[in-house]
C-alpha cells in the first residue's frame, strides 16, 4: 500500500475540489464570460488571495473545469469499454452505435445536472490557455480516439452513414454537450429530462425527417 497523503496534501485536495465544484457550477449557470474570479472564490468559501496563489488567471480555472468534465468523460467511456468486452464474452456483443449514444447521453444529462461547463467557442486567449494545456489536451486526444474507434466501427458495420467524414461526426458529437437546445427545453419547464435526453439524442443518430416505407 502506498503512503497516505499528508493532512496538508488533503487539506490542498478539498480546496482544489471546492474551486473545480465552483468553476463547474459557475460555468454551467452563467458561462465563462460573465463568470468572476470573485464569484469563484465565494461560491468556494476561500479568500480571492489564496485563490490567485493556486490558480493564476480564469483561463487556468476554465482549464481545470475542463479536465475535471473530461476525466469523468473518459472514466465512463473506459467502464463502457468494459462493460461490452464482459458481455462480448458472454455472447451479447454491444454495438458501437449503442456506445456512442449512452456517451452522448451521458454529456447531455451532465449539462442537465448543471455540471457540464460552458466556454465560448471565440476566445483566443481562453483557446490559447486550453491549447497549452497538457493535461486538457491529453484527455481530450484520448477521449476523441475513444470516440473515433466507436465511429469507424460504427460507420464499417453500416450503422452511420459511411460517406460523412469520422471528423464531422465526431464533433457533432462533441457539440451535444454544450447544445443550447437541451437547456432551452429544460429552462421551458414542460419536459422531463428523459424525454429531452430520448428527442435530442433521437435527432442526433435518426434526424428530423419521417421515415418512409
Amino acid at each position: 500500500m502506498g503512503a497516505r497523503p499528508s493532512i496538508k496534501a488533503q487539506l490542498q485536495r478539498v480546496r482544489e475540489d471546492a474551486i473545480v465544484g465552483a468553476v463547474n457550477r459557475l460555468l454551467a449557470t452563467k458561462g465563462y464570460d460573465a463568470m468572476t474570479v470573485d464569484e469563484v472564490a465565494a461560491e468556494a468559501g476561500m479568500a480571492k488571495g489564496s485563490l490567485y496563489k493556486m490558480f493564476g488567471s480564469k483561463e487556468e480555472l476554465a482549464g481545470v473545469a475542463m479536465v475535471g468534465v473530461l476525466d469523468r468523460a473518459l472514466a465512463f467511456s473506459e467502464a463502457l469499454r468494459a462493460r461490452a468486452e464482459e458481455l462480448a464474452q458472454a455472447g451479447r456483443p454491444v454495438s458501437p452505435i449503442d456506445q456512442l449514444q449512452a456517451v452522448t447521453r451521458w454529456a447531455m444529462a451532465t449539462q442537465l445536472e448543471g455540471e457540464m461547463p460552458s466556454l465560448p467557442s471565440h476566445n483566443s486567449n481562453l483557446s490559447a490557455s486550453l491549447q497549452s494545456n497538457d493535461a486538457y489536451m491529453d484527455r481530450l486526444m484520448s477521449l476523441s480516439n475513444r470516440l473515433s474507434i466507436w465511429i469507424a466501427e460504427a460507420q464499417t458495420g453500416g450503422q452511420l452513414n459511411a460517406t460523412l467524414p469520422p471528423d464531422l461526426v465526431l464533433y457533432t458529437l462533441f457539440a451535444r454537450a454544450c447544445d443550447p437546445v437541451v437547456a432551452l427545453l429544460k429552462d421551458s419547464g414542460q419536459y422531463t429530462n428523459e424525454q429531452i435526453l430520448d428527442w435530442v439524442l433521437s435527432t442526433t443518430f435518426e434526424g428530423l425527417a419521417v421515415r418512409r416505407a
